[in-house]
């Protein structure tokens, strides 16, 4: 069976998105110098997704972008063109094969989600239990059971992110590695501003075309 992008990814991009505006209470100091700071971010991404028994299920590649706050966009190239673009309001999702657009409340996207609950002033450390497993790698366990991710791995080369790992409570394994990352540089509004292409199914709460 031929999967497109996995359910895991909102917890984990938000994580990301998120704890860049949260204090660097009880992070390393490669860790704390990465997020302290940080208001956009950029890389080339690879991510591959496993289930229980460590099948295959996703191997996929891509561009994104992250700027603070509230806005992502996720390209991916292969093996399908889709996009992911959160636009500080809503979360659209992008099928270019099958030509379909879903678009959903940020917020009802990712309710259920630890990231939710960093805001602007939110340490780590309130959301999550942070445990040093390696030379640059951290292991962050939410606090509550209202999510489907179990854990969070993030390892880092130097005080640059490499890597995200997350479980989750159906089994999977969804990890992205970074490369060719670029910190803190001018991001282009129109990056995270969607347009449906004309011809596309367009499923959930958009808003009207004028």
């Amino acid at each position: 069976m031929t999967h497109r992008i996995c359910r895991t990814w909102p917890a984990v991009l938000f994580l990301l998105l998120n704890a860049t505006a949260a204090g660097a209470s009880g992070l390393p100091a490669y860790a704390s110098k990465f997020f302290s700071g940080l208001t956009t971010l950029q890389a080339d991404f690879a991510q591959t997704v496993t289930d229980a028994n460590q099948k295959p299920m996703q191997d996929s590649q891509g561009h994104m972008w992250i700027q603070r706050p509230g806005r992502f966009r996720w390209d991916y190239k292969t093996p399908y063109e889709q996009q992911l673009v959160a636009d500080g309001t809503r979360v659209w999702s992008y099928d270019a094969d099958l030509e379909q657009v879903t678009v959903q409340p940020a917020s009802q996207v990712l309710t259920s989600t630890p990231a939710m609950l960093l805001s602007g002033t939110t340490p780590l450390d309130q959301v999550f239990r942070i445990e040093e497993t390696g030379a640059h790698t951290l292991l962050l366990r939410p606090k509550t059971d209202d999510s489907n991710i179990t854990d969070l791995s993030l390892a880092f080369d130097g005080d640059t992110l490499a890597s995200i790992v997350a479980h989750d409570t159906f089994g999977n394994t969804t990890t992205f590695r970074f490369t060719h990352m670029a910190r803190n540089e001018p991001l282009s509004a129109d990056l995270f501003h969607f347009v449906p292409p004309a011809g596309a199914d367009v499923i959930g709460d958009a808003p009207s075309r004028r």
